[in-house]
């Protein structure tokens, strides 16, 4: 009784545990995202700055996507073949060069390639960061390890985009070379570490039970159960994307607000996470998957469909308040999830194809949201924001937990 009343009163200390490797990989996260400004004011880059139509961003975000989706389960493959930290490492390094030479880049098509060339390079970070977190940790922390992991990457987004946002009304020049030099810094971080090698996981860890479907999977796309929760999960990462997508758009075009109001938005969003996710999670932990991600979708529709109603900034933070609950609860817990569902030594492939749902929905979800925003109005964005939540919500109810149990 003692021991969970303790639990329940810290809920921190699942982080306290886990190895020093992870807390290096935290602290280069943080850099890195400290310096993230370039993305989330990519759109506002292109209409404001460079003058683009907003259907012309949306195509160059949708680029980005495609780049995207081609490296996930590419950078998933070669991180199971050459070791994540390898891939982590060329990826910020070669992402930051990228971005310091971004602003020089003015014609239209020129801009959409580089922007596919960045997606390239930079978002082979994420599969080969999951999968080395998975491994370096023994299941019952991976949950801690992920949670320590969006800590990382909220603590800098709480700095990054919102001092963004003033930046941008200065120089959106500066953006690029202020995320680009952070880049680099981050991936020296990686380099010069005393990092322990990461080997795939290809028998079961100690104290596990043997799962009914443990035998390694030769396709992942013939795992039904993974194809079902990704195709459960697609339509809330379609809402996911309008945040750096249509919301700028919204808020400084529908709401009258500026650059720096959309930047507060952003530390709303991280500084709820940072002081919220751990606890929210480990107060949840006893959840089963299917109530859990339900929920989460279900808050993802409300938060984005509030905005149909949003006149001022309180409409808009109020907003951004319950999504942001939605994604506490959404991304830990599809990333466990994934993890969990993932033979050991197939992880990188499993986490890069999970990865590739996301890039898919940035592919869709710029171009289908700015021409919903300027072809029929917010109120049917937001509304259909809604609707999407919901069917979300309800696919996520019917997916199966994972077969694998621990014992202790």
């Amino acid at each position: 009784m003692a021991n969970s009343a303790n639990k329940v009163r810290n809920p921190w200390r699942d982080l306290r545990v886990l190895p020093r490797e992870l807390w290096i990989l935290a602290g280069a996260t943080i850099i890195n995202r400290v310096g993230m400004m370039a993305l989330p004011f990519l759109t506002l880059y292109l209409t404001e700055h460079l003058r683009f139509s907003a259907g012309d961003a949306g195509l160059v975000l949708s680029s980005y996507g495609l780049g995207a989706l081609l490296t996930s389960p590419l950078a998933g493959r070669l991180s199971d073949h050459f070791g994540p930290l390898r891939i982590m490492r060329l990826s910020l390094l070669l992402s930051g060069v990228l971005m310091l030479f971004f602003p020089f880049v003015q014609r239209f098509a020129a801009i959409m390639a580089v922007a596919f060339l960045w997606a390239v390079v930079s978002e082979a970070f994420r599969p080969a960061s999951m999968s080395v977190i998975s491994d370096w940790v023994e299941p019952q922390r991976r949950k801690a390890a992920f949670a320590l992991n969006r800590l990382a990457i909220n603590l800098g987004m709480s700095i990054g985009p919102a001092a963004g946002g003033f930046i941008a009304t200065l120089s959106f020049t500066a953006l690029f070379w202020i995320d680009g030099a952070t880049s680099i810094l981050a991936g020296l971080v990686l380099v010069l570490a005393a990092l322990r090698p990461v080997v795939p996981k290809a028998a079961p860890l100690a104290g596990a039970a043997p799962a009914r479907d443990a035998t390694p999977r030769g396709n992942v796309f013939t795992d039904r159960k993974f194809l079902y929760f990704l195709a459960a999960l697609f339509p809330v990462i379609v809402v996911f994307f309008q945040h750096n997508s249509t919301l700028p758009l919204f808020i400084v075009r529908n709401l009258h607000l500026s650059e720096s109001d959309y930047g507060l938005l952003f530390a709303i969003n991280t500084v709820l996470i940072i002081l919220i996710e751990v606890p929210l999670n480990t107060s949840m932990s006893r959840w089963s998957h299917h109530h859990a991600l339900s929920l989460s979708c279900l808050l993802w529709g409300i938060g984005f469909g509030m905005l149909t109603f949003a006149t001022n900034m309180a409409g808009a933070a109020a907003s951004v308040a319950i999504w942001t609950f939605g994604e506490m609860i959404l991304f830990p817990g599809a990333a466990a999830y994934v993890s969990e569902v993932a033979p050991a030594e197939r992880r990188g492939v499993y986490m890069g194809i999970y990865q590739m749902s996301f890039s898919l929905a940035f592919i869709l979800a710029p171009w289908l949201g700015t021409q919903v925003l300027e072809h029929f109005g917010a109120p049917y964005l937001w509304s259909g924001a809604l609707g999407l939540g919901c069917l979300a919500a309800v696919m996520m109810w019917r997916i199966e937990s994972p077969t694998i149990a621990v014992n202790g």
